[in-house]
């Protein structure tokens, strides 16, 4: 496993300069908003606006905290997106907007270069125990709330809120408390 702390997460403008992202996990390593195979990033989303464009790129949004958003996107029905709400993916090169429900919002952005690599990304409850399996290239476990152990069988970690890991399989156990985890699998393109 390797430990993504949020303490290390790289912060750096929106490409459009409208905000902050905070970048957990980028492929290549230290590769620019031009140039990522796939990436894993939280946004502090605190106005009505546009989102950045990103040409060839796919993308889906979870909504971490807050009250929530409605995402429009060109030629799609506009969506509501809470803490609650499954993740929406959408292609990152059409235009899109966000409009805040009520107050600013915290939002965990997974994004691949369409033809190189695909994503997936979806919401965990954990209460107890939980087994993750690694399925696919790649497998980020990212900490939304609570503080989760994770175990691969030879080493265990607790992770904190925004902490992720870079897992294969896991068991989850959340028996200090409940825990709300994404998992987001990698997968390249053949």
């Amino acid at each position: 496993m390797q430990v993504l702390r949020a303490a290390g997460h790289r912060r750096m403008p929106w490409r459009n300069g409208g905000g902050v992202t905070t970048e957990i996990a980028v492929f290549p390593e230290a590769a620019g908003l031009d140039d990522f195979e796939w990436r894993l990033s939280m946004a502090s989303v605190a106005s009505d606006g546009p989102f950045s464009s990103f040409a060839g790129i796919d993308r889906t949004l979870a909504v971490l905290e807050g009250e929530g958003i409605v995402l429009s996107v060109k030629g799609r029905a506009a969506a509501r997106l809470t803490p609650a709400s499954p993740p929406v993916a959408f292609a990152a090169d059409q235009p899109a907007s966000v409009r805040l429900i009520a107050g600013p919002v915290t939002d965990l952005n997974a994004m691949t270069r369409r033809g190189l690599w695909a994503h997936s990304m979806e919401r965990l409850a954990v209460r107890g125990s939980s087994t993750i399996a690694g399925s696919g290239r790649l497998t980020i476990v990212f900490c939304a709330s609570g503080s989760p152990t994770i175990s691969d069988g030879k080493e265990t970690l607790t992770l904190s809120q925004q902490d992720a890991a870079i897992v294969d399989a896991v068991r989850v156990d959340a028996k200090s408390g409940p825990a709300e985890l994404y998992i987001v699998r990698f997968d390249p393109i053949i």
